[in-house]
């Protein structure tokens, strides 16, 4: 097997012992690096709990976690984090510096990067996520989706081996999910990359190399996009498996299995 980025083994999470359900219960999964890992399921799945393992924020009731081959803990968390970054759903949360520029060059200052190579890392990220021309702006001003844009942009800069994104993309207008989608795909390649999304867009999933799906706190099934879409499940299908389906409702030709939306556009082209 390659080298591992996240190794979850037995991992059971409860919020409060008083309560009968765990949030979590007995999940274990892997990823490997340089690869990109959508987590879906439905609310309540338990999706946020686990990222909020991940970034050691919170400490399972029993089980281990692994980042990069390091057990995560209380004490080497602060390590983890070095190289692991979230994007929460809410970037308000994320928000100290008064202008944009100084909001993404804070983690920077923790890790004690030179003030030149801040200046090009923040310029860098900023670019990155389309938001350079805001670079002055003060980030409570900006829309929801410009605001998402800075957090993610305040990650990268990190230059991070593990990226976590808690529906990082929900307040995006669909043209810039795209475009961002691309981008960190481009810079999974480049990077070695590692992201792990969680998602309620099947759209997102399926630019991923493998799809976890949670249900009520359990691993309901891993698999690649094209075996998980190909399937009728509860869960909304993109687009590209809607049509397709369709087709086969309607008695038309149509693929035997799941493509994406440049592939399906391929194939109603041939």
């Amino acid at each position: 097997m390659k080298d591992l980025m996240i190794d979850v083994e037995n991992v059971t999470f409860r919020y409060d012992r008083r309560e009968q359900t765990d949030a979590l219960s007995s999940v274990s999964f892997k990823a490997e690096k340089g690869k990109w890992l959508s987590v879906i399921g439905n609310n309540g799945a338990g999706k946020s709990t686990l990222a909020a393992l991940l970034i050691g924020l919170i400490q399972p009731s029993q089980g281990t976690i692994r980042i990069n081959g390091v057990a995560l803990d209380e004490e080497s968390k602060w390590t983890i984090r070095r190289s692991a970054g979230i994007v929460f759903q809410n970037p308000d949360n994320q928000f100290i510096g008064a202008t944009v520029q100084d909001d993404v060059a804070f983690g920077l200052e923790n890790l004690n990067v030179p003030a030149d190579q801040m200046r090009l890392r923040v310029t860098e990220a900023l670019e990155t996520v389309g938001m350079l021309n805001y670079r002055t702006a003060d980030p409570t001003q900006l829309s929801g989706g410009q605001k998402q844009r800075v957090a993610i942009a305040g990650v990268l800069a990190l230059r991070p081996d593990l990226l976590i994104l808690d529906e990082a993309f929900v307040m995006l207008d669909p043209r810039s999910r795209r475009e961002l989608l691309a981008t960190l795909k481009r810079l999974k390649t480049e990077r070695d990359l590692t992201i792990l999304s969680i998602t309620h867009d099947m759209n997102e999933a399926a630019a991923s190399d493998r799809i976890l799906v949670l249900k009520q706190g359990h691993v309901a099934r891993s698999d690649t996009p094209a075996h998980i879409f190909s399937e009728e499940t509860e869960l909304a299908a993109p687009f590209s498996e809607r049509l397709r389906r369709l087709l086969l409702k309607k008695g038309r030709r149509a693929p035997e299995s799941y493509r994406t939306e440049s592939e399906m556009v391929q194939w109603l082209c041939d």
